[in-house]
């Protein structure tokens, strides 16, 4: 699978350019209407509503692609799925969140993301994660839909996640050799879960009676038994299983077990380019010590300081500080925004710096979700971020970002431009490439120098921007290379423009 990871071109082979939309774009469908339904016009991309409208994927029905609900595991819907793995695991009214203790799911080989866009309604966020494979845009249904995805694919590199992250994983029918390398990609799903956490997983191999899927069967289950995995349940077509919550089975187990425990030197948080290893993560001191990753249920989890701020020296009260410093912040900016946007203007947002968070916290009563990313060659804050039960990825701003054109309504730049001119990348580069993130009438927010705002004002013709308001950002401040805060929009323009030049 390594050929559908990230790959950057040399600076030769770059765009600089502006990527128009589709003949006809309209402005997307706003949520919750959206996980239903979507203009096709806006990726005419039909040939994944051929391939599965057995599998109730998708289906074409008049100027729109229509989502029913389904996938390849569960054709009469995701919510019945969904009830379901909960029935399975005992869990109150059929309710997978478990009463807040469920927050974070990973759903791998997604497909067009409907079993995250269900979670939403049980107060569940899933990263759903696909590759641009056979099925193409799969990853653009899902985010014009207005569900979180992501753009990758379990090769060879690690994901861009940290340790710990999720509750619980998934795979319906991925079609991923989890025993190939040893188990190499199964132990990054485990390296991924947290203590106790679970993994869903839906294939032939749980069930059918041939002798291929008898075998693979025999081999995972001895491999999973060997990573101290043991079954939650297993019914049907789906087995789950679950993670221990200590490192007693791993320090228990005969001398020479493979897959081994990874070096004590291993930093299982370091994510940007490194290479996977097939080998079990032990849990820290901490989860020893709580048996478990000691975190609050959902929602109080998202103001609970998570024991991992101790990891970078963040006490409590730096914590409620910041959180109070983004509240502030982000009623300031809504209330720059408060004339262009009505309540469901906006659904998927991203903070290209975002710190522990609490841009995203702040939004929590909104309806909308965040992808908070984290520089990769800062504090590696993203652990805080899953802790607090929200989600995002690690990047380095120097390159393109993993999504499709046109995905996001908001991006919200704090000292984003600062930091890259620091490491000698451009500006210019990064302008075009917020462009392509974002969608036709879209805004973004810049929370930067003054001499950065400057610079930015010069493109705007260029960009087909237009500012809607420029303020100081400490009012009270003098000094002229202070903050400034700058709100962007993105006009709609028409594709017999879009031959104008950036430069």
């Amino acid at each position: 699978m390594e050929h559908y990871e990230r790959h950057c071109p040399q600076p030769e082979r770059r765009y600089n350019c502006l990527i128009p939309p589709p003949a006809g774009y309209k402005v997307p469908i706003k949520w919750p209407k959206s996980r239903d339904e979507v203009w096709q016009v806006n990726i005419p991309h039909t040939h994944l509503a051929h391939e599965k409208s057995d599998q109730n994927w998708m289906v074409v029905k008049g100027d729109k692609i229509v989502f029913p609900g389904g996938g390849t595991h569960f054709h009469y819907g995701a919510d019945k799925y969904i009830a379901h793995l909960a029935s399975m695991l005992n869990f109150t009214n059929n309710d997978l969140n478990n009463e807040g203790r469920i927050r974070t799911v990973f759903d791998v080989g997604c497909g067009v993301a409907s079993f995250g866009g269900y979670l939403l309604s049980s107060d569940i966020i899933a990263m759903s994660l696909a590759p641009n494979d056979v099925h193409q845009n799969q990853i653009q249904f899902a985010l014009e839909r207005g569900i979180p995805a992501y753009l990758g694919v379990l090769g060879t590199k690690r994901l861009p996640y940290p340790s710990r992250s999720f509750e619980f994983a998934h795979c319906s029918r991925c079609r991923i050799d989890w025993l190939q390398r040893d188990g190499i990609l199964l132990l990054e799903l485990d390296r991924l879960l947290r203590p106790g956490g679970y993994f869903a997983y839906s294939s032939p191999e749980a069930y059918a009676q041939d002798e291929e899927d008898l075998k693979i069967w025999k081999e995972m289950s001895a491999l999973v038994e060997r990573m101290c995995w043991k079954i939650a349940a297993k019914k049907n077509q789906t087995v789950i299983w679950v993670k221990p919550l200590t490192n007693d089975c791993y320090l228990n187990r005969e001398p020479g077990t493979r897959p081994p425990l990874c070096r004590s030197d291993t930093d299982p948080d370091a994510v940007w380019g490194v290479p996977m290893e097939a080998c079990i993560t032990p849990y820290s001191e901490q989860n020893q010590r709580d048996r478990g990753s000691g975190l609050a249920p959902w929602p109080s989890r998202l103001t609970t300081p998570p024991p991992r701020l101790a990891d970078f020296g963040i006490s409590t009260e730096m914590f409620e500080k910041d959180m109070e410093i983004w509240r502030q912040r982000v009623e300031n900016y809504w209330s720059l925004l408060n004339a262009k946007i009505r309540p469901n203007t906006l659904r998927n947002l991203m903070d290209m710096k975002a710190n522990m968070g609490s841009f995203a916290a702040a939004l929590k009563d909104e309806p909308v979700w965040v992808m908070n990313v984290v520089p990769e060659d800062g504090p590696n804050l993203l652990k805080i971020i899953y802790d607090r039960g929200l989600i995002g990825t690690v990047h380095d701003w120097c390159e393109a970002f993993s999504t499709y054109p046109r995905t996001f309504d908001l991006l919200h730049a704090w000292t984003v431009f600062s930091d890259i001119e620091k490491k000698g990348c451009s500006v210019e580069d990064l302008l075009i490439e917020m462009d392509r993130i974002l969608r036709p009438t879209g805004f973004i927010i810049v929370r930067d120098r003054k001499p950065v705002v400057e610079y930015i004002k010069k493109h705007l013709t260029a960009l087909h921007w237009e500012s809607v308001a420029i303020v100081d950002a400490e009012p009270n401040s003098d000094s002229e290379d202070g903050e400034s805060i700058f709100v962007i929009q993105k006009k709609m323009w028409l594709i017999d423009e879009s031959a104008k030049d950036v430069a």
